[in-house]
Parts: structure tokens; sequence; C-alpha cells
């Protein structure tokens, strides 16, 4: 540890209040699109020094939207919320109940709910509000549904392309695991009818204005028919094309903002981080981090990461078990988190240089990760991604005693999906 206390009071300054994170503010606002991680999706300080952050870059900065590793048809509740001067739509807090579907304390917690009734305070008279949206790929039925919905109201013409693929889908009766294992043993795809109806949802959505939802939840059931093809099959592939979907809805969000958008992306540092600097690239992973680098260049884009040594977080024994607050023992010896521990203050920010540095960034070190399954008796062998820290992200912000967030709902609701289990970021 004493080889890197000199890097780490260099590099490190004490965090008390969002006025401390000016150093992170002033690297980060320039840039198009900042990810900010977290080491798990159920720990109350990443939550609240993300929205910290947050505030301070759609204040100064003028940042556009928040997209988060969620849903699109929940965040979408959420977005028409934060919008919404006359309260139509109901209060921000009431959007996210909605999110139903396990683990629903992700995005249905007392921290992101103060959140957004900030956030809807601070759009109440803007001529652009800020929006929220979700990136994932799970809400195959959700997003189907959805179309109907908009077609059934709007172009009845399409109705036959959308019912097409609803109703090839409707046998596995709305258990992905049954979709995925027919599609791999049988000819039982849907990826023609899909593949129809998200072409001429394009189309009109190019035509037409206001039809955006409408293409990115055709999008949403083309990208969840593929992961869910993928994943009986193991492998990469899957992941891929998980971050592959967050990357492109990204994208598209920026477009449809226009000229000079500007993201903040909210995910777990698995999907935050590049995959190039750990050993998901060996593994043949990419992640929404690579990904954008890739795409905007890396002098546009800012990632942070989160880390904690110990404390407590909320998540489940098993998959589909009820959250609850689980120990998170101290790190494991010549961690990051051991290392931090040691050397940097309880608080703290680490802003990198832009390019190289000392070797607490360029030695590849194990690097904590907290799932929404989580067995504390076994984290030291699975819970760590060997990480060189300063290629990964471009800053980290520490916190060495953390606790659980607190969600919305009094108990979590079982699930049969198999999404990422078992690792669950």
């Amino acid at each position: 540890m004493a080889r890197y206390g000199d890097e780490v009071a260099a590099l490190a300054t004490a965090l008390r209040d969002a006025g401390d994170l000016d150093r992170l503010v002033e690297r980060a606002g320039p840039a198009r699109v900042v990810l900010v991680g977290e080491a798990s999706h159920g720990t109350h300080e990443f939550f609240t020094w993300r929205a910290a952050l947050t505030r301070r870059l759609i204040e100064e900065h003028g940042f556009s939207f928040v997209a988060v590793e969620g849903d699109w048809p929940d965040c979408a509740r959420v977005d028409r919320a934060v919008r919404d001067p006359a309260g139509a739509a109901g209060p921000p807090r009431e959007a996210l109940l909605g999110h139903d579907r396990w683990p629903a304390w992700m995005w249905a917690n007392e921290e992101v709910a103060d959140f957004c009734a900030w956030l809807r305070a601070y759009n109440l008279g803007r001529e652009r509000p800020v929006g929220f949206h979700g990136l994932d790929v799970y809400s195959l039925w959700e997003s189907l549904r959805e179309v109907l919905g908009h077609l059934r109201e709007h172009d009845p013409d399409q109705v036959p392309a959308a019912l097409a693929a609803y109703r090839c889908f409707e046998p596995f009766a709305e258990d992905p695991q049954s979709y995925a294992w027919a599609t791999r043993f049988v000819a039982a795809s849907c990826e023609n009818e899909v593949v129809d109806l998200l072409v001429r949802l394009r189309e009109r959505a190019v035509r037409q204005a206001g039809e955006f939802a409408a293409w990115q939840n055709a999008a949403v059931v083309a990208g969840a028919e593929h992961y869910y093809r993928a994943m009986v099959h193991g492998g990469p592939r899957s992941w891929n094309v998980r971050d592959r979907h967050m990357d492109d809805t990204l994208d598209r969000l920026l477009e449809h903002y226009g000229a000079g958008a500007k993201a903040v992306v909210w995910a777990h540092n698995t999907h935050v981080g590049d995959a190039r600097a750990t050993e998901q690239s060996r593994h043949g992973e990419n992640t929404l981090g690579e990904l954008a680098r890739d795409r905007h260049g890396r002098d546009r884009v800012v990632l942070v990461g989160f880390g904690t040594h110990r404390g407590t977080v909320l998540a489940g024994d098993s998959w589909g078990a009820p959250g609850r607050a689980l120990p998170v023992p101290p790190a494991r010896p010549d961690s990051l988190e051991d290392v931090l521990h040691a050397t940097a203050p309880a608080r703290a920010q680490l802003v990198f240089p832009a390019r190289y540095g000392p070797p607490l960034l360029t030695d590849e070190l194990a690097h904590r990760a907290i799932g929404v399954v989580y067995r504390p008796e076994r984290e030291r062998g699975a819970n760590y991604v060997p990480t060189v820290l300063g290629e990964r992200y471009d800053a980290f912000l520490w916190f060495d005693e953390t606790r659980a967030v607190r969600p919305l709902h009094p108990a979590t609701l079982d699930s049969r999906e198999l999404e990422t289990f078992p690792s669950g970021v």
C-alpha cells in the first residue's frame, strides 16, 4: 500500500458536499457524453453523489437528458412526470413505483425519487426540459404493447405488422426463457416479424415528427428478441447485444435532441468502464463506455467509476429473492479498494490525467463489482474484475463506508426472466 500513498495523495481530494466536485465538473462539463457508474445497484452513496454530479452538469453545462440502465417504457413514464408542468402525468415518485419487475429497487428507490423531484422542479418553465430515458433491452412485451397502442391510435394501417410480431411471441406467455430455449431447439424465431415491424416504424419516424418513442419501442423489441436468442448459447454474445443496444439507443437520443445535445448516463461500472482495461475484453465483451469512446471520440466522453471498502448494500441472495440490506465485508487484500482504504480520504474524488499517469493508474488491480445477486461469503472469489484504473475510467469517486439504498417498494417481486443472471449487472 505504501508505494501508492503519494500517488493517491496527489490525485485524491476530499468530498464533503457537491461543491467539492469542482475538479470533476470542470473535466466533464465540455464532454458530449458523461457516463457515471456504480459498483453496485443498491448503494445509497453511489446514487446520491451521482445525482449531485448530474445536477451540476445540467445546471452549469446544459446537459440535455439523463439515460439510465433501465427499461424504455418504465423510464418513459418518469420522463413524462419530470417534463409535465401541470402535473397531469402524476409525480415522479408515482412513476417510479411503476418499476415493479425484479429488481425493482434499481430505480424505484428514494434516492432516484429525490433526484427526479429536483429534475421536475428544474424543468418548470423551461422551453427545452431535461429528459429521463431508459437504455436497456429487456422490455420485449411491454414495448410491443406500447407499439400496438400507438399504431391503433395514430396509424391503423400499420397494426397488422405489429400484430404479426405480437402473435409470434404470444405462445411463449411472456416468458423469455421459453422463447429463448425454443429458438435454440426448434425453428421458432420471431426475428423476421420483428425486423419488419422495426423497418416500418423507422421509416415512419423519419417521415413524421412525434414518432420517436414508437420507433424506440420497436428497436427495444428487436434488441430483446436478439438478446434472448443469444443468451441460451452462452459466451459474450448476449452481453454484447445488450451493450450495443444501449450504445445505439444513446446515439438515437443524442440525434433526437438535436445539435449540441449532451447526455449523462447512469449504469453499473461494468457497463460504464472501458472493457479494454479489464478482463472483459479478454473474454470478448464490449462495454457501453468503450463503444461511446469509439463512437464519439475519447476527448468527448468522460467515464466515472465508483467504489467502496465496506458497509451494506441492497441486493438479493438469489435470483428473484426479496432485496434486503446485506453486509459488504472489507475489500480483499491488494485490491483497488484495499489500497484506497489505506491511503485516500473517507470520501474522495480522483480525476485522472488525460494521458498516462502514475502506477496506481497503470497497474492492474482487482476492483470490486456487486450485482443484484450478492453473496458476501463468496465475494472474494467472485466479485472482483482485474482493472487498469486509468484506462477503464477518467475519474473515480470513492466512499470508504457505504449503506444500502432505500427502496420505494416494501418488497420486491419474483422474476422468471433470464436477464443478466447470475451477475445481475
